[in-house]
């Protein structure tokens, strides 16, 4: 019987329960886990910060593995046949409508009303939904993408990837440009990836803790700034001896701190743009002096929120042929027992990627 991970309800630990293998549907799988991910949702999942969520609940929404089971067609967008055996990832949002008018008038898919989410707002009572677990159930409609890429390679981007992704084009970097990423986890250093692929000449970070900002580097991070050992006042000083006075071209917010999209709009320069892509979750309020820092900067301000079938297909694309551009991402390992420790250990900023390996 399939194994699962479970946080049955907010501010409680995980759990590890037996569940019946489900009949499949027509034109759905069963997929074996080789990697499911440990994100920052997943943190928030267990401490019930996001609305709408069913628990008990099965983590983890992006995920790698084998078909095991396939009942009837699975067709990638080419419209090639999944053989059973084959390595798939798959898009954790589901259910995309493609008929309300964020999908079709506004080409707004991550806003869609219809949309449900693998290991966010799917639960238990939905089925083998979650990544945390030996095998998920990939409903019908469910979009699987081929990977060339081992699996470890894959999740070194894992979600961070198609959000950062997304964050970059919401910013129209320009050849050349100074770009600064705030927050130095998973999504600020695949932003600065992503940054140079789309023509940065420079990015600067601003994060923390020092393990974190050697991947930084790593990355393509030009010069980095501890956030632990500089005030606001010295965090400004640095970011204007860096791009001439001043200020970066662009600045992507990717902290999860409502402070740093204030400090986002005054680390750039006037008429430049700010693309805040961290504020996944409700952290509070931040006050700003709307003339001093937009109106009379004339900025640009963007926010960006999830990622739609185009940023995870180009991810994958992207991992199986420039594998070596996430060397530095370090993963570390947890079988589904130390999920408890897993979850912690992603919450204290300990490690910079964790991953299940059921």
């Amino acid at each position: 019987m399939p194994i699962v991970a479970v946080i049955p309800e907010p501010n409680s630990p995980v759990e590890l329960r037996e569940v019946a293998e489900p009949d499949l549907e027509s034109n759905s799988a069963l997929l074996e886990v080789e990697l499911s991910e440990v994100c920052g949702t997943d943190v928030h999942l267990q401490a019930g910060r996001l609305n709408g969520v069913p628990y008990p609940l099965v983590p983890g929404h992006v995920s790698v593995g084998r078909l095991q089971k396939i009942r009837g067609e699975l067709l990638d967008v080419d419209g090639k046949q999944f053989r059973e055996g084959d390595r798939v990832t798959f898009l954790d949002v589901h259910r995309t409508c493609n008929a309300c008018w964020y999908c079709l008038v506004a080409k707004a898919s991550t806003r869609c009303p219809q949309r449900k989410v693998y290991g966010i707002t799917y639960g238990l009572a939905d089925g083998l939904c979650g990544g945390w677990a030996t095998h998920i159930y990939l409903k019908p409609g469910t979009r699987c993408i081929s990977l060339d890429a081992t699996a470890e390679t894959f999740m070194a981007g894992g979600c961070a990837l198609p959000t950062s992704l997304h964050a970059v084009e919401r910013s129209d970097i320009r050849i050349g440009d100074t770009v600064l990423v705030l927050g130095s986890g998973p999504v600020g250093v695949n932003a600065i990836v992503m940054a140079h692929m789309r023509g940065a000449l420079r990015v600067l970070c601003i994060g923390a803790p020092e393990a974190r900002l050697a991947a930084a580097k790593q990355a393509g991070a030009s010069a980095t700034l501890n956030i632990e050992t500089h005030n606001d006042n010295e965090r400004l000083d640095w970011v204007r001896e860096q791009t001439a006075g001043r200020g970066a071209d662009v600045t992507i917010e990717a902290t999860g701190a409502p402070e740093a999209v204030v400090q986002a709009m005054r680390f750039t320069r006037d008429a430049g743009t700010v693309v805040v892509v961290g504020q996944y979750t409700d952290h509070g309020e931040a006050s700003f002096n709307p003339h001093l820092d937009l109106n009379k900067k004339h900025l640009d301000v963007r926010g960006c929120w999830g990622s739609d079938f185009s940023h995870f297909y180009r991810s994958a694309q992207l991992a199986s042929a420039k594998p070596e551009l996430w060397a530095g991402m370090k993963l570390e390992s947890y079988d589904l027992k130390a999920a408890n420790e897993a979850l912690a250990a992603v919450a204290e900023g300990r490690v910079l990627k964790a991953i299940i390996k059921p």
